[in-house]
């Protein structure tokens, strides 16, 4: 049994260093020129179907997290949030970003969950750790043969909401912002993931952060619909766990309008009668 959960989500931009491996680019080219030239040779290799970049591909700029503890009290489960935040400073290098993250995970030993995760944040974490000799110990040993980080249907050490939520395909994979429409929950606010390109080159790292920050508690409260539509939490320990959201999002400003944009979407209706 884990006995934390962590929440998290990864912000990311083109890592145009790989165009002189990969393209046929020179070195003196602008950055807008290299990012074109990936999204060309996406776009290409795909037949036009699709130029978001491979998960090599993808420098990452942000990670963010939500930390809770886990008890376990008969078969149910209660969660108490620990912190809600990103790595690093503003001024982390990727490598140290990248470290911290597979570092925290060794410390803490969580279960993961994400929204894409498994398809998209951890395979970009593996291929960048990778780039820069970061090793990962803890991340590929934990576990069994059977149960572990890297097992498609561990739900348990990673449960990935998109995979988890559609069967694995079976239904439709839902993007994240519909589901949160469905549950009443803000879902994106002001900002996307088309933007973050724009926020970088801005220089605006901190409202990226609060960008993914958002994102991860949206992911929270999906996951805890679905931990209590599982009958892993009781509808009190769902409702205490909200509350302590709420408590949680008066500490930041970003938070905080997440929080009265929520008001909105659920009507003043946070609980589970």
């Amino acid at each position: 049994m884990l006995n934390s959960l962590l929440v998290f989500d990864i912000e990311t931009i083109p890592d145009v260093n790989s165009c002189k491996n990969l393209l046929d680019i020179s070195d003196d080219s602008s950055i807008e020129e290299k990012r074109d030239a990936l999204t060309k040779y996406h776009l290409e290799i795909t037949n036009g179907q699709n130029p978001f970049l491979r998960q090599p591909f993808h420098q990452i700029v942000v990670i963010s997290f939500l930390l809770c503890g886990v008890t376990y009290r008969s078969s149910y489960e209660t969660f108490t949030i620990q912190e809600i935040r990103s790595g690093g400073t503003l001024n982390s290098s990727e490598k140290d970003l990248v470290k911290g993250f597979f570092n925290y995970m060794s410390e803490k030993k969580p279960r993961l969950v994400s929204f894409n995760g498994r398809t998209f944040d951890i395979p970009v974490l593996k291929y960048r750790a990778m780039v820069y000799g970061i090793q990962a110990e803890y991340f590929h040993k934990a576990g069994d043969k059977w149960n572990s980080y890297n097992q498609k249907y561990s739900s348990d050490w990673h449960c990935d909401l998109l995979e988890t939520l559609s069967d694995s395909g079976t239904s439709a994979r839902m993007k994240m912002n519909e589901i949160c429409a469905a549950f009443n929950l803000p879902g994106k606010i002001g900002v996307d993931g088309s933007q973050v390109v724009g926020l970088y080159d801005g220089g605006k790292i901190q409202e990226i952060r609060d960008y993914c920050e958002t994102d991860v508690v949206n992911t929270y409260l999906i996951y805890l619909r679905f931990m209590h539509h599982q009958g892993r939490i009781t509808t009190k320990s769902y409702n205490k766990s909200v509350e302590e959201l709420l408590l949680e999002c008066e500490k930041k400003e970003h938070l905080k309008k997440f929080k009265e944009k929520w008001e909105v979407t659920c009507g003043g209706k946070f609980y589970i009668e």
